[in-house]
C-alpha cells in the first residue's frame, strides 16, 4: 500500500503546473479568457475578429460574448443549436493557442488541473478566404479542405507526427517539388471524414496550402527574391492518386494536425478570393464570405 505521502507525491506529479496552464484570476483560460461553460460543442474559427458579428447576427441569442487581444468568442443559439464562433487572427501560430486553449477548456478540470477521464471532442471548422492554385476554381466559389500541408512547422514540435501525417502523399509531394532541406518538413494531415462529408457535398475539394507566411511563403515578391522560384507552378502540377494542392492560405495545417492529436473534428471552408494563376482577385468577396456563413450555418442544422 502507498503511503500518505507517496499518494500526494503522485497526485502533484500528475498536476499540470501553473507555468504551463496558464489561468486568468477569474479561473478562465489564458488567451482566449473563457471558461468551460462559455463553449458549446462546434465551434466556427475565423481569423479577422469583424467576422465574428457577421456569424453571430444570424444567432436567435447569443449567451456570451468574450474579448481578448484578437480573440473575440460570442456563444449563441442558431435553429435551435448552441454554436460558438471564435476568432483566431492570422497564422498557425494563434492556432497553436487556439485548439490548445479549446482542448483544455473541455478536457482537463482547470481547478484540479488534471485532465478528465471521459474525453470530448469538438468539432471546430474553419471559415476562411483563400487564393487558387488552379485554374478551374475561380474566384467567388467555395472550396473544402480534404487535406491541410503544413509548410510552417508546428508540427514538427509535437510528437508522434508520423502517426496523424499521410505520408505517403508527403513523400510524394517531396520528390516532385524536390523540397528545399532548409525549410520545414512537409507534413499533410486528412479533415474529419464526418465534416468533410458534411461540408463538402457539392463543392470541389483539395489539398490546401498553408503558408507561414502571405508574401514569400506565398510566391509573392515585393522586394526580396524568392529562395525557392517556381514553388507554386510545382504545387499546381502535383498530383498522387488523385489528390491535388488546390489553394493557399495559412491556418488549417495546424487546424488539422492539432485536431487530430486531440481527438476533435476539424474541416475548412474558404471563400477563394482570388485565382493566382490568372491574376484575377474577387470584386467584393464579403459577399461570398456572408453566403458561406449562411450555407455552413444551414448545414449544421439539417435536419433540426
Amino acid at each position: 500500500m502507498k503511503s500518505k505521502d507517496n499518494l500526494q507525491a503522485t497526485a502533484s506529479r500528475d498536476q499540470i503546473p501553473d507555468s504551463e496552464l496558464i489561468l486568468n484570476p477569474d479561473g478562465s483560460i489564458f488567451h482566449l479568457r473563457l471558461q468551460p461553460s462559455q463553449l458549446a460543442d462546434t465551434v466556427l474559427l475565423v481569423g479577422d475578429p469583424g467576422r465574428v458579428k457577421s456569424v453571430s447576427r444570424h444567432f436567435s441569442k447569443i449567451e456570451c460574448e468574450v474579448s481578448n487581444r484578437e480573440f473575440i468568442t460570442h456563444t449563441g443559439i442558431y435553429k435551435g443549436t448552441r454554436i460558438s464562433v471564435l476568432s483566431t487572427g492570422i497564422g498557425t501560430d494563434n492556432i497553436d493557442i487556439v485548439v490548445n486553449e479549446l482542448d483544455a477548456l473541455v478536457n482537463i478540470d482547470l481547478k484540479n488541473r488534471v485532465p478528465f477521464e471521459k474525453h470530448r471532442s469538438l468539432n471546430l471548422i474553419r471559415l476562411g478566404t483563400s487564393g487558387s492554385l488552379q485554374a478551374d476554381i475561380d474566384t467567388d466559389s467555395f472550396l473544402v479542405s480534404s487535406h491541410g500541408l503544413g509548410m510552417d512547422g508546428l508540427l514538427n514540435y509535437y510528437g508522434n507526427l508520423d502517426k496523424i501525417n499521410e505520408n505517403k502523399v508527403s513523400e510524394a509531394f517531396i520528390r516532385h517539388t524536390g523540397w528545399n532541406k532548409q525549410l520545414a518538413f512537409p507534413y499533410i494531415v486528412k479533415a474529419s471524414d464526418h465534416l468533410l462529408e458534411l461540408l463538402g457535398k457539392g463543392h470541389k475539394t483539395g489539398i490546401t496550402a498553408t503558408a507561414p507566411g502571405f508574401y514569400g511563403p506565398q510566391g509573392r515578391v515585393l522586394r526580396i527574391p524568392l529562395a525557392v522560384p517556381g514553388l507554386n507552378e510545382s504545387f499546381t502540377s502535383f498530383e498522387h492518386e488523385g489528390l491535388r494542392i488546390t489553394n493557399f492560405e495559412m491556418e488549417t495545417s495546424a487546424l488539422y494536425g492539432l485536431s487530430k492529436h486531440l481527438g476533435h473534428e476539424a474541416c475548412t471552408m474558404c471563400a477563394i478570393i482570388a485565382n493566382r494563376l490568372a491574376g484575377k482577385y474577387s470584386k467584393d468577396y464579403k459577399v461570398t464570405v456572408d453566403q458561406m456563413i449562411e450555407l455552413v450555418l444551414s448545414r449544421l442544422t439539417m435536419g433540426c
